[in-house]
């Protein structure tokens, strides 16, 4: 009975509007209109137009750059994470957790515009930019640029994740693996690091959802060349009003999420069980 409330609010304000999403998705449109009308006809249409290249290469672009900021967030998070928890006092340890908190509650907004005054076009580091070579307006530092914004609030969130999972480990078995005869990187490697897996699972699956559902930042950074599906989405529902296309994304990006986070968990639950 104390899964009732819990169970009302949760299917009310998920399940509801995502039921009204997915129907919303096989409408017909109509040109010149807000949304589908009433009693619109059902139609495969809006599915089908993202099979054409120019959607598929959205999706493409979305989870390329949100693969890559999340691995990159674990291959920071974690050496932050362990020197956290092995090297920091305890008073220091609490300042440090505390910094990380105070970046995961610091507006995305505000974190995206300082990235955009500092690396952009009419930042302070654009004559080092130039010099070496590196133009602000490529693509390639478009498309850096915006994962180094997704970055900066991954590695605070995998960090913080992390903490428990590096604590939960004996650190006396690298230090047995190193008394064997093994090099320190070794028995890191070969002793934390599998220690680790299910929480490094844990962090990878929260930075990609939150990369591939990234709004504001490739919006800011991406000068309008480089887009998310999300600001496919938003122009969907906003600027056109297109509903029944908006929908039709919105329901293809949800269940490519939960394929991948399905997918990745099943692949690493089976290599720990081996």
């Amino acid at each position: 009975m104390l899964l009732v409330p819990a169970g009302v609010i949760f299917f009310g304000f998920f399940f509801l509007p995502m039921a009204g999403l997915f129907i919303e998705s096989f409408r017909l449109y109509v040109p010149g209109s807000i949304g589908s009308a009433a009693d619109a006809p059902f139609t495969l249409a809006n599915y089908a137009e993202l099979l054409t290249p120019s959607f598929a290469a959205f999706f493409i672009e979305t989870l390329r750059i949100s693969l890559l900021a999340a691995l990159a967030g674990l291959f920071f998070a974690f050496p932050l994470a362990y020197w956290i928890t092995r090297r920091l006092a305890p008073r220091w340890r609490a300042i440090a957790v505390g910094l990380f908190v105070t970046l995961m509650f610091l507006s995305v907004l505000v974190r995206t515009y300082a990235l955009e005054l500092t690396f952009g076009a009419a930042g302070p580091l654009r004559p080092l930019l130039l010099s070496l070579g590196i133009s602000p307006n490529s693509r390639f530092y478009i498309e850096m640029l915006v994962g180094a914004g997704l970055l900066h609030y991954i590695v605070p969130m995998a960090t913080l994740t992390l903490l428990g999972t590096v604590q939960n480990v004996d650190p006396r078995l690298a230090e047995a693996a190193q008394a064997l005869g093994a090099p320190g990187w070794r028995a890191h490697l070969g002793i934390t690091v599998p220690l680790c897996m299910r929480g490094l699972l844990a962090a990878f699956l929260f930075a990609f959802t939150f990369s591939i559902s990234a709004f504001v930042i490739p919006m800011i950074l991406g000068k309008g060349r480089v887009l998310f599906v999300s600001n496919l989405i938003y122009n969907r529902f906003s600027e056109i009003a297109d509903y029944p296309s908006g929908a039709a994304v919105s329901m293809v990006l949800f269940f490519v999420a939960l394929t991948i986070v399905h997918v990745t968990s099943r692949q690493v639950a089976r290599r720990w069980a081996a």
